[in-house]
Order: structure tokens, then C-alpha cells, then sequence
């Protein structure tokens, strides 16, 4: 016979477990966003290239591209692999060279019978580079300042081989938008303080720089080169460590992308992205495995317990001070990242994420990949 009076002391134990898990992580790992980042003495301006892929990006390109290569810094170029385009990518490249002496394109030619992904681009642009320091960004991306540049390479010390910023997307309309940039701000907490804690596990390709001597050390994207994805997040998880790595994360620093406008085209970028996950070392597999499925067992059994628990107070205040927590972190955060507007519908995605994305990673699990495209 099932003792119910058991199961729910179970259920209460379970919750003040995730409970504190909870409240440990986000004061552990998350609160170090807020601390100050030590300043670098850097007594010479490091040349950088500027690596940017682009395939059918002619739109993005007229739109996005000036904002790269009118950087106010003294010793950049900008490399654009056109990546076997057929729309007006190739004109629009042509006009930009004319007026940038500093940009310089190089082109994949089309071939039907040899399939690419976005990995081959990146490695014949780090090859055309003549600079040891590589700065990476999307063709739809705009740059924030014209610092940019500046802000990162402030970054490029002796000890240092890459260098995490922060790539967010353009405000929009409609709750996808917001979703994306939600999701995206947190994931952006959870890797600039893993790094700040010694724990670097990922970066994003929208904006992020390492040394070109790392990259062929270390073999480039062989190890996971039959991959779409993991040109940023496994090449960061594989070559950074406590030491090598630094974050910058002033606004200055920022570059924002163009969001996917329909669920399906975001649940096929977050599925790309998830196939890499399983790829990462397994210390960062269980962090931030515990964050996630401790969460989905704070919301799940609160719910349950508010309604079955003797002392529903109790419960209630144990989900306050977490939530408290939780809220205080992210509207900091959102501030730092300019997205006041997120403050606001927190909670409603801190409850929503987990379970989007534990519905997304199913998806992928029981998927056979032929939506995947060149990303």
C-alpha cells in the first residue's frame, strides 16, 4: 500500500534540496558578473583580423558590415569568406572593397559534389589572416561601438589566448523575440562567470577573439570537424582554461544579431546547438546539468507541495527567497547586457526555459538532423 504521508516528506526533503542547490549556484557562480574585471597594462596595440563568414548574407552585409570595418583602431583588416553564395553577396563585396583598402574577401566557389559546413570557411579566413590575434563576429551582426575592437584587444595580454564578449540579438516584437534574448542573456551569465570562475566552457562566434598559433596548435576543428556546430562553444571547451582565458563585458564591447522570426527556425538554431552539448568535458556537463533539472524540480515540486504540504507558508517562503535571489541577479544583469525590458517577464521564462529546452534536446534526440544547414 503507497504511505502518501512518505512520499510527500520525500517530496518536501527533495524540494529543500533543489532548494538550496538553487540558492548556492546563483550566489556561487552567477554573482560573479557583477565583479569587477581586473584591468590589463597593455603597452602595445596588437594588429587584429576581423574573421567574418558569409553564406547568402548579401542583406546583412550592405546593412551590418560598415559597422566592422569603420572601427576607430589603428591596425585591423577584415577578411569575408563568401561562402559559395548565389545571391547578391559578391557585387555588395565589391562595392565595400572599393571603399575599404582594409577589407579583403575570399571566395568558396559553389561545387555539388563536395558539401561544406561553416567550419571549412572559418579555417581558409584564419589562413588568409596575417595577424596572431583573430577577432570573429556573423555577417548579421552589428556592432555596437566603433571600440569595439579597442574593448577587446584590451584584453590581449601575454598569458592570454582568448577572449569571451558578449553577442546578444536586436529588439523586436512578439514574445519569440523576447525568448531569444532571454535565453540568450542567461546563457551569457552562465559562460562569462563559469570563465570568471575558472570553468571556461563555451563562447559565442559572434563575438569572441583567440590567438591564430592556438588555433593551429591545437588542430583547429578536427575533433569535431563532421559537426555543424561547436566552431565557437567546443573550440573554447577543448583550448581554454583558468589561465589562457579573459571576458569582456563592456557595452562598448557588444555586438547584437538578427533573432529568428519563426519558432521553427529558432528550435532549429537551438537543436544545432544542442548537439554539441554532449561534446563538452564532464565536469561542465554536470554544473550545468544540476542547474537545470534542480530547477525543474524547484517549479515542479513547489507547485505540488503549495497544494499538498501541511505547512504550504513554509514552502511558499523557501520559494520566495530563491525567486528573490534569482530576480535580483537577473535585473542586474539585464542591465549590464541593456535589456531592462527582460526584467519584467523573468520569472515567466526562469519557470518556461528549462522545460523549452528539455523539449527542444528531446526533439533533437528523436530527430534524424535533416533540417541542419549551414550555420
Amino acid at each position: 500500500m503507497i504511505d502518501l504521508e512518505l512520499i510527500l516528506e520525500i517530496f518536501f526533503y527533495t524540494f529543500m534540496g533543489v532548494t538550496i542547490i538553487q540558492v548556492l549556484y546563483y550566489l556561487i557562480f552567477f554573482t560573479r558578473i557583477f565583479s569587477k574585471t581586473q584591468k590589463n597594462n597593455i603597452e602595445e596595440k596588437k594588429p587584429v583580423s576581423i574573421i567574418i563568414t558569409a553564406k547568402n548574407e548579401a542583406e546583412n552585409l550592405q546593412q551590418f558590415l560598415s559597422t566592422v570595418l569603420e572601427q576607430k583602431y589603428d591596425d585591423f583588416e577584415v577578411i569575408v569568406v563568401n561562402d559559395a553564395s548565389d545571391d547578391n553577396s559578391t557585387q555588395i563585396l565589391k562595392e565595400f572593397k572599393q571603399k575599404y583598402k582594409n577589407l579583403y574577401v575570399t571566395t568558396i566557389n559553389k561545387d555539388n559534389n563536395f558539401s561544406h559546413g561553416k567550419k571549412l570557411a572559418l579555417t581558409i579566413g584564419i589562413k588568409a589572416a596575417k595577424n596572431e590575434w583573430l577577432l570573429f563576429t556573423d555577417a548579421d551582426c552589428i556592432i555596437d561601438s566603433n571600440l569595439w575592437i579597442e574593448k577587446m584587444q584590451n584584453n590581449f595580454t601575454k598569458n592570454t589566448d582568448i577572449v569571451l564578449g558578449y553577442g546578444g540579438y536586436i529588439k523586436g516584437i512578439g514574445l519569440l523575440n523576447l525568448l531569444i534574448r532571454y535565453d540568450t542573456v542567461f546563457i551569457a551569465i552562465q559562460y562569462f562567470c563559469f570563465a570568471k570562475a575558472g570553468h571556461p566552457y563555451m563562447g559565442v562566434g559572434r563575438n569572441m577573439a583567440y590567438r591564430k598559433s592556438l588555433f593551429f596548435k591545437n588542430k583547429g576543428f578536427a575533433s569535431h570537424l563532421k559537426l555543424l556546430s561547436g566552431s565557437d562553444d567546443l573550440f573554447v571547451n577543448e583550448n581554454a582554461n583558468k589561465k589562457n582565458i579573459k571576458v569582456e563585458i563592456s557595452p562598448e564591447s557588444f555586438t547584437h544579431s538578427v533573432a529568428k522570426k519563426s519558432f521553427n527556425d529558432w528550435y532549429l538554431q537551438k537543436k544545432r546547438h544542442f548537439s554539441t552539448g554532449k561534446y563538452y568535458k564532464f565536469k561542465h556537463k554536470l554544473l550545468l546539468g544540476l542547474e537545470v533539472i534542480s530547477r525543474q524540480l524547484f517549479y515542479l515540486l513547489f507547485i505540488f507541495l503549495a497544494i499538498f504540504w501541511k505547512e504550504p507558508i513554509f514552502i511558499l517562503t523557501l520559494f520566495i527567497i530563491r525567486t528573490l535571489i534569482f530576480s535580483i541577479i537577473i535585473i542586474k544583469a539585464s542591465k549590464i547586457f541593456d535589456e531592462r525590458k527582460l526584467i519584467f517577464i523573468s520569472i515567466f521564462f526562469d519557470f518556461m526555459q528549462p522545460f523549452v529546452n528539455i523539449t527542444i534536446h528531446l526533439l533533437h534526440k528523436l530527430s534524424k538532423n535533416k533540417n541542419d544547414k549551414w550555420n
